[in-house]
């Protein structure tokens, strides 16, 4: 199937591609990656009327740190997030799951950005920037907002983003002594999650977690914030018991439903199971080095 007219343009600047939208509203699409929104158009599942194409606007494939925080660009793609030497050092959530996205085909081309506006439910990116307590920024004419992660997402394959704003890139805190990992399963490499769950743990000076985030991933309408297993955790001493209780609160808070991956208990049972030893593993890394 061919998917039907469309104008495209390729603007040289982010303010080109800004009034473009402004002028355009819903009837246009941003084009980064481009992964998730050309199958779309093929199958006639989006019909814009222009697609705005960023990739040859300078500057927007930033993947580093500056005041306190990671910055990642609109165009940081997921080959580059998995190749990163920073990340692999200092945002080890991350590091984990950038090799697990899809296959190096789509990896070499889709971007962290454009998986978070894109808003699939068994997409990664969105599970790890929620336990990440990362923020979207978002730009149209006129100003930008940011958006916490955890409060983007309002359903399936919908976000709070409006149709004349630009997913302008993703703000990741910068941590002291913090550890973590993205743990999924899937049915075979490269395939969408039956379930996954991503781990971020920040120990204070005395030893105790000053800080915890959990995404869920597949499990729900939305990527899932597992937020009473995350105060059971702030405050904690680091231990089995603690992790018991927390991942048996985030299995509690999937919404899973049973399909042709396997039945709700049994992805319960999966979020339980890595949400603790994704707990166990983020803690020994949290105590053993510093960085974020």
């Amino acid at each position: 199937m061919f998917p039907p007219r469309f104008d495209y343009l390729a603007p040289r600047t982010v303010e080109e591609a800004l009034d473009t939208l402004g002028e355009r509203g819903e009837d246009a699409k941003v084009l980064a990656g481009g992964q998730s929104l050309i199958p779309l158009l093929k199958l006639r599942f989006a019909a814009p009327e222009v697609l705005v194409d960023i990739n040859r606007v300078a500057g927007l494939d930033t993947l580093a740190e500056d005041d306190g925080w990671l910055w990642v660009g609109p165009l940081v793609r997921h080959r580059d997030a998995e190749r990163s030497a920073l990340l692999r050092e200092h945002y080890p959530t991350m590091a984990a799951a950038a090799p697990q996205i899809s296959d190096p085909l789509v990896r070499n081309l889709g971007t962290v950005c454009g998986s978070l506006a894109h808003a699939d439910p068994s997409g990664d990116w969105g599970a790890v920037m929620i336990a990440m307590g990362a923020e979207l920024v978002a730009r149209k004419r006129g100003g930008e907002r940011t958006i916490p992660v955890r409060e983007l997402f309002t359903g399936p394959f919908t976000t709070t983003l409006e149709p004349d704003e630009l997913a302008a890139g993703v703000r990741v805190p910068a941590r002291e002594r913090t550890g973590g990992t993205y743990l999924k399963l899937e049915r075979k490499v490269g395939d969408f999650a039956s379930a996954a769950v991503a781990v971020r743990l920040t120990l204070g000076e005395d030893g105790r977690i000053a800080d915890a985030g959990i995404g869920l991933t597949a499990v729900g309408p939305t990527n899932l914030a597992a937020t009473e297993a995350e105060d059971a955790l702030r405050g904690a001493t680091p231990g089995e018991e603690v992790f018991q209780e927390a991942a048996e609160l985030a299995a509690q808070a999937a919404t899973p439903g049973s399909d042709l991956r396997g039945t709700s208990e049994y992805k319960r049972n999966v979020v339980r199971t890595f949400t603790q030893r994704g707990l166990r593993e983020a803690a020994a890394m949290a105590a053993n080095q510093g960085g974020a």
